[in-house]
């Protein structure tokens, strides 16, 4: 992750108290599919912002301000409120549902309620989740460590080629 990410994500000096930690939104939308479909390809990218076939960003002298991808730049003061986000579509197509998950992380809670409560154009979130992520304690119990050291496991292959993490053929004696 670059710096400006991880600016973005984890809370620095400007609130000790709560360096090292992250505001969390996690959410799941359904598509309206029918009316999307229904829309013609120019009216669908200018919702999105980009074009359909090629993935190419409108140019801001024919792009709406409507546009998802402007709709989910939150500007405070001037300046732009970083979110590093990710999204995973999905599908029940024996239920007729399709969608995204979405994740966002920020070093404060508004630019995410913001960005979430504006980009619906034809999708509506169903489920909605905020979490705080607190940074793990420091070496006296209080205040968050300046580094985390995570450890990976050794793993050793058996004879057989197999990482020895159970079986099933029945044999409990690797689990």
């Amino acid at each position: 992750m670059d710096q400006e990410a991880l600016d973005a994500v984890f809370i620095g000096a400007e609130d000790a108290t709560f360096a090292g930690g992250s505001y969390v939104i996690v959410q799941k939308y359904l598509h309206d599919m029918e009316g999307w479909n229904a829309l013609p390809t120019e009216v669908q990218e200018r919702i999105i912002g980009r074009t359909k076939l090629s993935d190419i960003e409108l140019d801001d002298a024919v792009k709406p301000t409507s546009v998802h991808n402007a709709l989910t730049t939150i500007v405070e003061n001037g300046k732009e409120m970083k979110i590093v986000r990710d999204n995973m579509p999905f599908g029940n197509a024996s239920a007729g549902e399709f969608g995204i998950y979405f994740i966002g992380y920020a070093v404060r809670h508004e630019p995410s309620s913001r960005c979430w409560k504006t980009c619906s154009s034809a999708s509506r979130p169903v489920i909605t989740i905020g979490y705080w992520i607190s940074a793990p304690p420091g070496p006296d119990g209080m205040g968050p460590a300046d580094t985390v050291t995570l450890e990976t496991p050794t793993v050793t292959p058996s004879r057989d080629g197999s990482l020895g993490i159970g079986s099933l053929k029945g044999d409990s004696s690797h689990e």
